[in-house]
């Protein structure tokens, strides 16, 4: 073999190793990413009410219109928990500015205990803002053990400001969706025992 086909086989096994590199660098990101992307969600969630997100308050409001709004509920649960889960009722008619509460349902089909965890948004979009919820379940790791069922309650308003927003003054219906997926919790850590002295004097 000359030494340029010895060259030319170096140059291609060296190629080769920077493409299984690059790639497993690449898988390592996507699963670093799919980690975080719940807290990263939360942390925009409370920040904005953009794109169909929406806003996380301590109070009621002190305003309430004449006007009213119905808002619909949505449940989804991603592969991988074996849980029901629904609204209790499936839409609600409320006056703009009132505060109400309602529920959804969770059950673990399994017979092992599972984690799961929510996110949540809100369409149209151009309400997300004006979503303004005081008590809610999402982001919270939830676990049920086998069989459990579990009541979780949302307490929220529409933020009367919407009939001022020309891109929402005229929304009638606004649907409420969440979305479970498996969360894995993290297991306690047994402490290491310390080695016992034997201060024995022989």
């Amino acid at each position: 073999m000359s030494d340029q086909q010895d060259k030319s086989g170096k140059t291609r096994v060296s190629a080769n190793m920077r493409i299984v590199i690059a790639c497993s660098a690449f898988v390592v990101s996507m699963v670093g990413v799919s980690y975080a992307a719940v807290p990263l969600y939360k942390l925009f969630c409370q920040v904005t009410g953009y794109g169909g997100t929406t806003q996380r308050v301590e109070q009621m409001s002190d305003t309430i219109l004449d006007r009213t709004i119905k808002v619909r509920f949505d449940a989804n649960v991603a592969a991988g928990l074996p849980w029901k889960f629904k609204p209790v009722e499936r839409e609600v008619e409320l006056r703009i500015g009132e505060t109400i509460q309602i529920a959804y349902t969770a059950e673990n089909v399994s017979d092992a205990a599972t984690y799961g965890q929510a996110t949540f948004n809100v369409t149209p979009m151009a309400a997300g803002a004006y979503f303004n919820k005081i008590q809610c379940f999402c982001f919270t790791e939830t676990e049920l053990k086998p069989g459990e069922t579990m009541n979780m309650p949302v307490v929220f308003f529409v933020d009367p400001a919407i009939v001022n927003d020309p891109d929402a003054k005229n929304v009638t219906t606004i649907t409420l969706s969440y979305t479970f997926f498996p969360h894995a919790s993290e297991k306690p850590v047994a402490a290491t025992a310390e080695p016992v002295q034997d201060n024995t004097t022989l």
